[in-house]
């Protein structure tokens, strides 16, 4: 299995995730992680799966993020899996704005691809982190949901 993971991170707590998640996806095969301004679409289709994720800032992904996702032509991720998340703050602004992740998701399935699991959020401390105590090891364990049926 080939699995690609494209993130953005500003105060590097969501490339810790992202670097936790690649830990727990690599056990089951091939793994990439990018940074969503770096990351090559062209290579997406030889990936079997894809899971990106940023920062939420006001409700929605990270600049960098939407710039990656705006690059992914039409229906190319078809026959994709994939599966999103994010790092934020729990406050009640998440109620009201949402998470990047569902956004995220929601963006990678009008281009065909197959959400595996629904996306995840993952919490810091304050605006610049560090992560709450445990998203790691969570990222680690969610990490494996999307492979549930490679196992």
């Amino acid at each position: 299995m080939k699995a690609t993971i494209v993130y953005d991170s500003v105060y590097g707590n969501t490339e810790k995730v992202a670097r936790a998640i690649a830990e727990g996806v690599a056990s089951h095969g091939e793994v990439k992680v990018l940074r969503a301004s770096e990351a090559d679409i062209s290579s997406l289709s030889s990936s079997d799966l894809l899971i990106a994720g940023c920062p939420t800032h006001g409700g929605r992904p990270t600049q960098a993020m939407q710039g990656f996702l705006s690059r992914v032509p039409q229906s190319s991720l078809g026959g994709i899996k994939v599966t999103a998340f994010d790092t934020g703050v729990a406050t009640r602004w998440v109620k009201i704005l949402g998470l990047a992740a569902g956004k995220i998701a929601d963006s990678m399935q009008k281009k065909g691809a197959n959400l595996v699991v629904p996306p995840q959020a993952f919490y810091v401390k304050g605006k610049e982190g560090p992560l709450k105590e445990g998203e790691l090891e969570r990222a680690v364990s969610w990490a494996g949901e999307p492979l549930g049926n490679d196992r």
